[in-house]
């Protein structure tokens, strides 16, 4: 309202007209639900159209879940999220972690109920499982705060550059914790950031005898892994962790790493599996926004399936293998997705029970 078009002679219908305008707009400004949603996916990047083309990450997602109605987020105009009639919400972090703050500092949602699936491709480790496999997170490892020497001048008796900042040698923590971040007991050092593992298990639970999508090119390719037996398996459903790191790393020495680096951060209870680029970052944003009161930490599941190998096959040079991801990564976005349906079908067939209650273990709502 603009005082300037209303008469000085008027003053009552000025008032009039005010008194009407609190009671009527704000009130039903006030009355309008917040959108919560049930679940949220989560997904980093995907090829060209959301539907109908060659599938990425979110493609399968959005077209078997029957996300088709569009969602703006509040302050990305670029930003849409989709959804179902069953509450059901999927979005693509095409800014990054900006998409969650934003996402979380919009006023039309409530996230405090919601659980979250973050999905997605990753190198997977041929010493535990093969291309086209997939993996729930107990944990999500960084590796990107570490010292590092070029492999070519380090000690003698190392395996390799790569060490914790305020440490003196690889597989070894640093004695001050201030080295990763400002706290007061050395036990509360880590770069391991657990996820809610009563909650994982029950979702690897609900999943595990979830029929895989295989190739007779990814069987083929298996075969070439003499000596690594879990890599010359069909493609499975397993528990286990999730490294992220900026840098695209790839070969024998650099996986040997990741193993380690995954034991030191987890205290020698976790195995490392699938690694990508950007777990890490997600979870440090989840984690400060979960401190902020906008989301239930609890709540978040990691879920990640192999597109190709984290090194090279006997036999093939690094080089090419390195950008060799082939059949393996359809699989990938294929399994994600039929691993994750289950788990979230059953959250939306009993919302009543699990919005209030988180599950564990085998649990199933009443």
């Amino acid at each position: 309202m603009h005082r300037k078009n209303f008469s000085a002679k008027k003053p009552m219908l000025c008032s009039v007209f005010s008194i009407a305008s609190i009671l009527t707009i704000y009130p039903a400004v006030a009355a309008t639900p917040k959108l919560e949603p049930k679940v949220i996916v989560v997904a980093g990047w995907e090829n060209g159209a959301d539907v109908g083309d060659a599938p990425g990450e979110y493609q399968f997602w959005v077209e078997r879940l029957h996300l088709d109605k569009r969602v703006a987020v509040a302050g990305i105009p670029t930003q849409i999220m989709r959804r179902n009639k069953d509450g059901v919400y999927g979005i693509v972090l095409k800014d990054g972690v900006t998409d969650l703050a934003a996402l979380a500092l919009d006023t039309h949602f409530d996230l405090r109920h919601t659980y979250w699936i973050f999905t997605g491709i990753s190198g997977v480790n041929p010493n535990v499982a093969s291309a086209g496999s997939v993996a729930w997170a107990r944990w999500v490892v960084d590796g990107d705060a570490l010292r590092e020497i070029d492999d070519r001048a380090i000690p003698d008796g190392w395996p390799y550059g790569l060490y914790a900042i305020g440490a003196d040698k690889p597989n070894t923590l640093p004695n001050n914790p201030n080295h990763y971040g400002s706290v007061t007991d050395v036990a509360e050092l880590t770069k391991a950031y657990p996820l809610n593992q009563k909650l994982e298990h029950w979702a690897y639970t609900i999943s595990r005898n979830v029929p895989l999508r295989d190739d007779p090119v990814l069987a083929e390719r298996r075969a070439q892994w003499t000596g690594y037996p879990n890599a010359q398996k069909p493609p499975a459903v397993l528990e286990g962790e999730t490294l992220g790191a900026l840098r695209y790393w790839h070969g024998a020495q650099r996986n040997q790493w990741a193993e380690d680096w995954v034991r030191l951060w987890t205290r020698n209870q976790g195995q490392f599996v699938m690694t990508n680029e950007e777990s890490q970052t997600n979870q440090v944003e989840m984690r400060l926004l979960a401190r902020l009161g906008y989301i239930d930490p609890d709540r978040i599941m990691v879920l990640r399936s192999g597109s190709n190998f984290s090194m090279p096959a006997p036999h093939m040079s690094i080089t090419q293998s390195m950008g060799d991801e082939g059949p393996g990564q359809v699989a990938a976005f294929d399994n994600n997705e039929r691993v994750g349906a289950p788990v979230i079908a059953e959250l939306v067939a009993h919302w009543a029970y699990y919005r209030a209650h988180i599950p564990s273990v085998s649990e199933i709502a009443p």
